[in-house]
């Protein structure tokens, strides 16, 4: 068995999480949503590798989190282990860090709005970079990354210069890996699960997954429920 997964994640605390989403869904859906959608990233990682190779690195509390006891739950076979760093670039790298000595590489580091990625998915993109030896990096459809996977801790020191979260942060990191002389190999392009239409692309993509039920179970309500009458009358 090569490699080990981490798993970056901000526990999914109403108000917390996914709070583009949010804004459309309202608080209390966003965080359900952020909830399943990190147990069906917790679900691929267990499926892809065993215990003690798999790293669950976390912001804020779980007993605070939506679907707390499922979470709890599914995190017992990994090795948790607190985000630390200023800025989440920061945090990466440090995560980077902690899966590299715990569990060992290449590590295949993914976030929780990508529920579709399954575990074949990830063990491919393990073998990627095992095979070529070089990092590989996954772009997102925003023009972000979903996939960052390190054979060796070095390659995620780049990030830390690399600004986050924005429409250029994928171009930026594989250039700042290319800089640093570790060249990505291109992963797979995802959708990051961030906006309504996201949801609706991933929940139609990934039917079988927690997160397409649930969104699929919200989208029902809401059409069930009496609209606000907006013509003025």
């Amino acid at each position: 068995m090569r490699g080990s997964v981490l798993v970056m994640a901000k526990a999914p605390v109403a108000g917390r999480a996914k709070t583009r989403l949010a804004a459309a869904v309202g608080p209390q859906a966003a965080a359900e949503l952020a909830a399943a959608a990190l147990l069906d990233t917790l679900d691929a990682g267990a499926a892809a590798y065993p215990a003690g190779r798999r790293v669950l690195a976390l912001t804020g509390e779980l007993a605070d989190a939506a679907r707390s006891a499922e979470l709890r739950r599914a995190a017992e076979g990994w090795l948790v282990v607190p985000q630390s760093g200023q800025t989440f670039a920061e945090r990466l790298v440090d995560g980077h860090r902690q899966a590299h000595r715990l569990a060992g590489g290449p590590v295949v580091q993914v976030g929780m709005d990508t529920p579709q990625a399954h575990a074949a998915l990830l063990r491919g993109v393990a073998d990627l970079a095992h095979d070529h030896g070089r990092p590989v990096l996954g772009p997102a459809v925003d023009g972000g990354w979903w996939v960052l996977v390190t054979t060796h801790p070095s390659q995620a020191t780049v990030l830390a210069g690399v600004p986050m979260s924005r429409a250029d942060t994928g171009r930026l990191t594989a250039a700042a890996l290319e800089a640093a002389g570790y060249p990505p190999v291109a992963g797979p392009l995802l959708r990051d699960v961030d906006h309504v239409e996201d949801a609706e692309h991933v929940a139609s993509a990934a039917p079988g997954t927690r997160f397409a039920r649930l969104w699929r179970e919200h989208a029902a309500r809401r059409a069930a429920s009496p609209q606000p009458d907006r013509s003025g009358s």
